[in-house]
């Protein structure tokens, strides 16, 4: 029988990238495309908190990949298609399904496109989301970590409702980027995804999906009906959407047999990449960073992550994740800061600061806010110790410690909870460019830290999803099993540096609690 081939689509946070692969793994093909909008910085304002990206970034770049892995490839041969993307990046849509940004009214309203994962603009509706399910007979955020993140789906719902009427008055629904991309393809209506819903919208087998209307009235009006405009049942990704769209297969040359996935969140599809099994905590190193984990069964909530759900990563299993709001997003805002006079290399940087000795200098990771552990997305960063003798290397230096102290505070919270993690994988562009960040990430962790030899291990999980949902492979286990890519390389730990990170770690959480509670205070009056 001829050989099946899969298609994995991943939406990061500045391009897509598409891999094409045979039901073994292998890898026949990969595809980059940035995003041009939002290249050119368009519909954003970092100092504001607010990142958005047109719907037509994400048409124009998939069309471009998709093409590109199946030049010159047996098109008939395509069995699945799966897709990942970052989250919560949501967006309003109408009554059919379209988003908001695509309508000619509103091509140039920001509050009509995808809000991406790290737009922070919906803080105060995330603390009214949080306090509204403490004073609630359920407390609905408590499988989320026990707090609502202004990153995730109610909080910039409610934020655009809010702040635009024109947004109010045309919206009829919110949908996540990799729930509206696999509707699309199939060209059928949004079948929610579990990943997003479960992790990012409260939604709950316990109780019987989205929290109820009266909750949603009670964190604001606004939201009343809006629950009813979206979901009750969600779908693990192994499931099928649909199969290919009539319209898209004439486009892309494939045939309407094509199984189209369902969609998943990116780090959860990276961590299905790897071959996920139940004591491995998987780290996708990229702007930011996601940590997962899955356990068969779990019979408590797991206080100050961002969730755990039933089926999110694999099915059967729970789902357990947690991240920093903010990772390679701090070396690339401090390289800006020093290209100021011109540019700067960043091999450099690191190979300066890798042979630095330790020094005074601390920072804290928080320039994004805190996703994990205990989520404040109003913390901002800082760097202590400076003085008139301090080199970029140096304060560079500092920021990558600090970056990865945040990865051991995530490590420590789950094992403190019982949690066992007996081996860290690490995926992403940091974990296969900077082999000084993933020595750091051993020594401070002390553990040994394997890396991915997938270049695109996010996209190569989004393929195996898709050859469980094609039926190409039996179930998602045999599929993780029979595509994984195995390992490029291990980092192990610097034993003679453990004390000396040890004692810098309690600085570190000694700084960030004086900064937390006493001076952020003062700060924001």
């Amino acid at each position: 029988m001829k050989e099946k081939l899969l298609i994995g689509i991943d939406f990061g946070s500045d391009s897509v990238r598409a891999v094409l692969v045979n039901e073994n793994g292998e890898n026949l093909a990969t595809a980059v495309s940035f995003y041009p909008r939002w290249k050119e910085k368009m519909y954003c304002n970092a100092a504001g908190n607010l990142f958005r990206q047109h719907p037509l970034d994400y048409l124009e770049s998939m069309t471009a990949v998709l093409l590109q892995v199946l030049e010159n490839q047996d098109r008939s041969a395509v069995a699945g298609i799966g897709v990942d993307s970052t989250g919560s990046t949501p967006c309003a849509v109408n009554a059919d399904g379209v988003p908001l940004a695509l309508l000619p009214e509103f091509s140039g309203n920001p509050n009509a496109m995808f809000i991406l994962w790290k737009d922070h603009t919906a803080v105060a509706e995330a603390e009214k989301i949080t306090l509204t399910a403490k004073n609630s007979p359920v407390d609905y955020t408590m499988y989320c970590g026990g707090s609502y993140s202004s990153e995730w789906f109610w909080a910039k719902y409610l934020h655009i409702l809010k702040e635009d009427v024109s947004i109010r008055r045309a919206c009829r629904g919110f949908v996540e980027n990799c729930d509206w991309i696999t509707s699309l393809l199939a060209g059928v209506p949004v079948k929610a995804g579990r990943c997003a819903a479960g992790h990012k919208a409260l939604w709950h087998a316990s109780w019987g999906g989205l929290p109820p209307e009266e909750f949603f009235t009670a964190v604001d009006p606004l939201l009343a009906g809006r629950r009813g405009e979206l979901y009750t049942d969600t779908f693990t990704a192994d499931i099928p959407v649909g199969k290919l769209s009539a319209q898209w297969a004439e486009k892309l040359g494939l045939s309407t047999d094509v199984v189209i996935a369902g969609g998943v969140l990116d780090a959860h599809a990276g961590a299905v990449g790897t071959g996920i099994k139940p004591g491995e905590l998987v780290k996708v190193f990229g702007t930011s960073t996601c940590d997962m984990l899955v356990t068969p069964s779990l019979d408590r909530c797991i206080p100050g992550i961002c969730g755990q759900v039933d089926g999110s990563i694999v099915p059967g299993m729970i789902g357990l994740e947690a991240g920093q709001s903010a990772f390679g997003d701090i070396y690339a805002w401090f390289k800006n800061v020093i290209s100021y006079g011109g540019e700067v290399s960043m091999e450099k940087l690191s190979a300066e600061a890798a042979l630095l000795p330790d020094n005074e200098i601390i920072s804290l990771d928080w320039m994004n806010g805190r996703r994990t552990p205990d989520a404040n997305n109003s913390l901002t960063g800082a760097i202590f110790g400076l003085n008139l003798g301090a080199s970029a290397p140096m304060i560079f230096k500092s920021l990558v410690e600090s970056t990865v102290f945040g990865a051991k505070r995530i490590v420590d919270r789950f094992v403190a909870e019982g949690i066992g993690i007996e081996k860290i994988i690490a995926v992403g562009g940091i974990a296969g460019k900077s082999p000084y960040i993933m020595q750091l990430c051993a020594d401070v962790l002390d553990m040994p830290i394997k890396v991915s030899a997938a270049a695109q291990s996010c996209a190569l999980g989004s393929a195996m999803l898709a050859a469980a949902a094609a039926g190409v492979h039996e179930n998602i286990a045999v599929a993780m099993q029979k595509m994984h890519a195995g390992y490029a390389v291990e980092y192990l730990p610097d034993k003679s540096k453990k004390e000396m990170f040890r004692k810098k770690y309690e600085r570190y959480l000694q700084l960030g609690k004086l900064w937390e509670t006493e001076i952020m205070k003062h700060y924001r009056q």
